[in-house]
Parts: C-alpha cells; sequence; structure tokens
C-alpha cells in the first residue's frame, strides 16, 4: 500500500500534466494559432504561386488561408453539435 506522501505526490503530478493538456488545448484552438498558421499559409502559397508564375499570386494565396479560418471556424461549432449527439 501507498503512504499518504506517495499518493499526494501523485495526484499532484496529475494536477500538473491536467494544467498542461489545458494550455494545450487553449493553444490548439486560440485565434494567435489560427491567424499565425493562416499568415504562414498565405506566406508560403505566396511564394509556391510567384515561383510557378501565376498571375496575381498575393491575390490568389489569400484563398486557402480564408479557407483555413472558415474551417476552423466552422469546426468548433460542428466539435460541439458532435459532443452533443455522442454522449
Amino acid at each position: 500500500m501507498k503512504s499518504t506522501t506517495d499518493l499526494i505526490k501523485e495526484i499532484e503530478k496529475i494536477k500538473e500534466r491536467n494544467r498542461r493538456v489545458e494550455k494545450d488545448k487553449a493553444w490548439e484552438t486560440s485565434w494567435t494559432r489560427r491567424i499565425s498558421v493562416a499568415t504562414v499559409t498565405y506566406l508560403l502559397i505566396s511564394i509556391f504561386l510567384s515561383i510557378i508564375k501565376v498571375d496575381r499570386p498575393l491575390l490568389a494565396a489569400i484563398i486557402p488561408s480564408i479557407a483555413y479560418l472558415t474551417s476552423t471556424a466552422t469546426l468548433s461549432f460542428l466539435k460541439g453539435w458532435w459532443l452533443k449527439q455522442n454522449k
């Protein structure tokens, strides 16, 4: 049988892990992350489209970035709906 001290240490480890998981979850759903990913996507696609000589690459690169932002905005709505359906 474990001592009270050992059990307290285990509980503290679990609490610390839960704090890390919550922070990771908050980052994954944050607008800071979403905007960062959309910006990097825009820049990389702009470079690629420029290299392959697409007309107006800066304008064309907006489409995937907006699509990404739209998908992340709607996915949270769909996730909430799905969670309610699958209790």
